[in-house]
């Protein structure tokens, strides 16, 4: 049986990522988005999420590359002077792992996280985290250790087989890839561990920011057995600071795509049924 959750990240960027989530899921196939609580259109985000009821949303937790909630001087190691996280995945992931300070920190941003996702009144449809960083041993115990208290019941494993991305276009599998396929295992075992529902398959890695009409018509179109994520990065146009963090996405195109007649066919021709992640039973 092949299910598909299509889902959008960063919801509460920009009200342009806003815009494109609630469109896409009122006049398209987005079934979920993963909210950023110290995103810069954080409540504008929220506000939209209170008046779509059928939308799910869950936390995308900011360790890397964005907005803290604690102030810096709650997190003086991990954040910069501005609040903001480091963009260096090797300096924060020593510092979560090795140095007991940055542990500390670590825990206190994710339990505010969770807090305030807690204070928006909506019902926590799952967890994962910017840049995948809950790939990380440290981030994803603690996501899924902190999360179960607030309710989480679901987590993002960013596992990508090949097969369907050489069946859908020009893809070329590099060691790096195969590493990471390899690795996505621990964060697997943790989530099942916490009695946590998983996807079995994620799409939207190696086309990150890239995932066009076209491509997306035919990738549902040889989706594998099993439950898929297909996640995005939509907006209805770039503004300044979506052009700062990613100059080479195309956000309009991922937008056009996940409303596009292209992506409902190739759904319909893998026999693939559209889902939610209350809809998967932990294994």
């Amino acid at each position: 049986m092949k299910r598909a959750i299509i889902s959008a990240d960063d919801f509460g960027l920009s009200v342009e990522v806003n815009e494109a989530i609630e469109i896409a899921h009122r006049d398209g196939l987005l079934s979920t988005a993963s909210l950023m609580v110290a995103g810069p259109a954080a409540e504008d985000a929220i506000e939209r999420a209170r008046r779509l009821p059928t939308l799910g949303v869950g936390l995308h937790l900011v360790v890397i590359e964005g907005a803290s909630v604690l102030p810096h001087q709650r997190l003086p190691l991990v954040t910069g002077q501005d609040g903001w996280f480091s963009s260096s995945q090797l300096g924060l992931g020593v510092d979560y792992f090795f140095r007991p300070e940055g542990r500390k920190e670590l825990a206190a941003e994710i339990s505010a996280q969770f807090e305030a996702f807690a204070r928006t009144g909506l019902r926590l449809d799952h967890a994962n985290a910017h840049k995948h960083m809950h790939l990380h041993p440290t981030v994803g115990r603690m996501m899924i250790d902190i999360g179960r208290r607030y309710g989480l019941r679901a987590v993002r494993v960013p596992l990508e087989p090949p097969e369907p991305l050489y069946a859908a276009g020009t893809y070329t599998d590099t060691l790096g890839d195969a590493a990471l396929r390899r690795w996505t295992r621990l964060l697997r075992h943790q989530a099942r561990s916490a009695g946590m529902a998983t996807n079995d398959w994620c799409f939207g890695l190696a086309w990150s920011g890239h995932m066009t009409p076209d491509r997306v018509a035919a990738l549902a179109a040889h989706l594998p057995e099993g439950v898929s994520e297909i996640y995005f990065h939509p907006a209805t146009r770039k503004n300044a600071l979506l052009e700062k963090l990613m100059p080479t996405y195309e956000h309009e195109a991922e937008f056009e795509a996940l409303c596009s007649s292209g992506f409902r066919t190739g759904l319909a021709h893998a026999h693939a049924t559209p889902c939610g992640w209350q809809d998967i039973q932990p294994a």
